[in-house]
């Protein structure tokens, strides 16, 4: 049975991704800062597969001890590791003249730090196994947005440290996915009091991460939307030729 590992899979795209490898018959390991949510998703994806789930923030080594222990616990067996919480920083969002280097040292140690960690520390798993290191990136980590600074700066570091593993260590495949503009908790946060009800459901960005996995072309900097033909393959049950 394949391994996952998705960090901030209490929501968003991290829920919806855990619940479509669930029902591929993938094991899972998942964490979340919201042990609520949390569990709502381990409940709910306990009847289809087996997985594990922990509470707790990816910036705190002891919680990242127990991710790897847990990974441990099914014989060191790790296929893809999926990078997915993330911090968008203070909301309303400021530009960089007003950012805080407290704030920006809270986005990068979430942001960049903790990914950096987390994959260091189960690379020899993902190693064994040929492994899958998934990082979920943003257009802005290329593009540049008023107010976005921070947290596009984390990203495009996310980007390097991403495609620096995949040279470092041909035995295994590194994406930094840009999944587009989805309608999220974190995305509302950058636009308090406004509706982004016209944001795609981050449901629908999941046939294309797994079109991705599934024919898994080398490594480098991806947008799910590159994947639409496979993702709509996924969806109806049709081939497509690469």
């Amino acid at each position: 049975m394949s391994t996952a590992l998705i960090t901030g899979a209490s929501a968003g795209l991290g829920r919806a991704l855990a619940r479509a490898l669930a029902g591929q018959g993938w094991r899972l390991v998942i964490d979340a800062r919201s042990r609520g949510g949390l569990e709502r998703v381990a409940d709910d994806l306990g009847a289809i597969t087996d997985v594990t789930a922990i509470a707790g923030d990816v910036t705190d080594p002891w919680h990242r001890d127990r991710l790897v222990a847990a990974v441990d616990e099914h014989g060191g067996r790790l296929d893809l590791l999926v990078n997915n919480a993330s911090t968008l920083g203070p909301s309303p969002l400021k530009s960089l003249a007003l950012l805080s280097t407290e704030d920006l040292g809270a986005i990068l140690a979430t942001n960049v730090e903790a990914p950096h960690a987390l994959t260091q520390r189960l690379l020899p798993a993902l190693a064994r196994s040929r492994g899958v290191l998934l990082n979920i990136s943003s257009d802005a980590a290329v593009e540049h947005y008023e107010g976005w600074g921070g947290y596009a700066a984390s990203k495009a570091a996310l980007d390097h440290l991403s495609l620096t593993v995949a040279a470092e260590n041909p035995g295994l495949t590194a994406y930094a996915v840009d999944p587009g503009d989805m309608r999220t908790a974190m995305h509302q946060l950058a636009f308090p009091g406004e509706d982004i009800g016209d944001r795609p459901e981050p449901e629908t960005v999941v046939p294309a991460l797994l079109a991705l996995l599934a024919r898994r072309p080398k490594s480098g900097r991806y947008r799910a939307s590159e994947f639409a033909p496979e993702a709509q393959s996924i969806a109806t049950g049709t081939a497509v030729t690469a």
